[in-house]
């Protein structure tokens, strides 16, 4: 895992295969909060409804910090199944 103290608001994040995620809101904890925008985001492969809330992915996810960009070690489409919701 990557060091996390690196992921700043409005950074894209993006899937091992290199497919946009989403945008960090901000960190909370041990996740990344994604902005709003990015909840209805379509990917090719993903299930479900992501509309309409924030959502957050895993730091444990996190791959590496590559310049404006956070990398996950799972594909775009497996990060958006295992997304954690809003309650």
């Amino acid at each position: 895992m990557s060091d996390v103290r690196a992921i700043q608001e409005h950074m894209e994040v993006i899937g091992a295969d290199g497919v946009h995620v989403g945008t960090v809101d901000k960190v909370e904890g041990n996740r990344i909060k994604l902005t709003r925008k990015d909840s209805a985001v379509e990917i090719e492969g993903a299930t479900g409804s992501h509309a309409g809330h924030h959502h957050y992915v895993s730091i444990g996810l996190v791959a590496g910090v590559e310049g404006d960009k956070v990398r996950l070690s799972a594909t775009a489409a497996n990060a958006v199944e295992i997304f954690e919701e809003e309650a």
